[in-house]
């Protein structure tokens, strides 16, 4: 194995001296990013000697990383004669990283190129005692050079969708040896635990953790809204389009049901004027949040425009129905557990990869929806408010699917404990 990776590692580097001109070449007429290449290529270096003793987290980009964040401040809490080192393999990652993580990390960078000599550079100098790779992670140097240093590698939160599973099972001959540099192979289901078998990991080695992202906590501090017999449609996290939307379907709905109400929170503040201004355009009363005469309850107002920082995530506790942004645009839409921590019903729009893993489990359970367009969520909204049975049913799957993932920090926790 030794010569193997030798003779793969002196022609990785020739093969990255010949392709390198090439790929600035090409990212530059195309006006995109390098930011992050010599890194990956190994060219990078600590301001100052890393720790002896390190924990190394991987979330390839920006759902990995945020899913890693109640762990990794666990792991920080609990370990504390270890280091950690964060590594991302893509720029937005990288820079939610830096936003998280600045602050309890030694240090963050970019994962290398699964090359052998990008990847003994890599090593060389972060040196890591174990290795946690988030979700769907197989990279073959990787994984050959941290068992021929006897470094423990973790895969954690792993799941593979129906789509990969497909082309990955004819080559489980090719995976069954990538398997087997892993320590511990850690699954969100069963299913997914099957499925990483059938691929070629031993049934030994791969275990059920359940859901990273479901390891959440409601927020402690009360909320400050006198409900009263309403019912409160939430549009959370909205982007430029998307208010749009709701408004004309809260508008469309108020005839059908005078008790709606709608609170409407815009992702950026930057945008609270422009979203008043829709709000004034349709013609219903309103309030701001900040109006300390109006902010505790919807009065005579039908819409609250949410101005407040830091509040969002207690409001969904007062809703009925949750609607989460970022989803009818290229976004990637915004975290729909903070409303299905208080058991309520999610819908969202159709741009959904930042958190794919987590709504398919919602609308597998029944509780959410992902809708395709504006009439979709005007019709799903409708059935919410119109059948109390259907409406009940999709708030007890909220609960259930909840609790059922919850435990999964504590998991790795115990695996990170007896393996170092």
């Amino acid at each position: 194995m030794n010569i193997v990776f030798f003779i793969l590692e002196f022609f990785s580097a020739f093969l990255l001296l010949v392709l390198t001109p090439i790929y600035f070449i090409f990212r530059k007429l195309s006006d995109k990013s390098t930011e992050g290449y010599l890194a990956k290529a190994g060219f990078f270096n600590p301001e100052k000697p890393l720790s002896e003793k390190i924990i190394m987290f991987h979330g390839v980009s920006v759902g990995e990383v945020i899913a890693l964040e109640n762990l990794i401040k666990l792991t920080h809490e609990t370990f504390k004669d270890y280091k950690i080192v964060i590594t991302t393999g893509t720029k937005t990652g990288q820079d939610i990283a830096n936003k998280k993580y600045s602050n309890i990390a030694e240090y963050i960078t970019f994962f290398p190129f699964d090359m052998p000599y990008c990847v003994k550079r890599f090593f060389d100098k972060i040196r890591p005692d174990i290795i946690l790779m988030a979700e769907t992670e197989l990279w073959p140097s990787f994984a050959m050079y941290a068992r021929k240093k006897n470094i423990p590698l973790l895969l954690i939160n792993g799941r593979i969708s129906d789509d990969s599973f497909k082309a990955y099972k004819y080559f489980g001959w090719f995976f069954k040896h990538i398997f087997a540099c892993y320590t511990g192979i850690f699954t969100q289901s069963e299913d997914d635990r099957q499925k990483m078998i059938q691929m070629g990991a031993r049934a030994d080695k791969t275990e059920v953790m359940k859901n990273l992202k479901f390891d959440i906590q409601k927020n402690p501090n009360p909320i400050n809204f006198n409900k009263a017999e309403e019912r409160i449609l939430l549009a959370g996290s909205t982007h430029k389009g998307e208010d749009e939307i709701v408004l004309k379907i809260f508008k469309n709905l108020k005839n059908k049901f005078p008790d709606l109400k709608l609170i409407i929170a815009p992702r950026h503040l930057t945008r609270k004027q422009d979203v008043e201004t829709l709000i004034k355009e349709i013609g219903f009363k309103h309030a701001l949040r900040s109006d300390t005469n109006a902010g505790a309850a919807f009065g005579e107002n039908d819409i609250i425009l949410l101005d407040t920082l830091g509040e969002l995530s207690r409001m969904y506790k007062i809703a009925d129905i949750a609607f989460i942004g970022g989803s009818f645009n290229n976004t990637g839409g915004h975290n729909p557990l903070e409303a299905v921590i208080y058991s309520k019903p999610v819908i969202s729009g159709p741009s959904i990869k930042n958190f794919k893993d987590i709504y398919s489990l919602l609308t597998k359970s029944g509780a959410a929806s992902v809708v395709k367009n504006q009439a979709e969520f005007e019709q799903y909204t409708e059935k919410l408010l119109s059948d109390k049975d259907f409406y009940n049913k999709t708030v007890q799957n909220a609960a259930k699917i909840f609790e059922s993932q919850k435990g999964a920090k504590d998991f790795v926790i115990d695996k990170i404990r007896e393996t170092l």
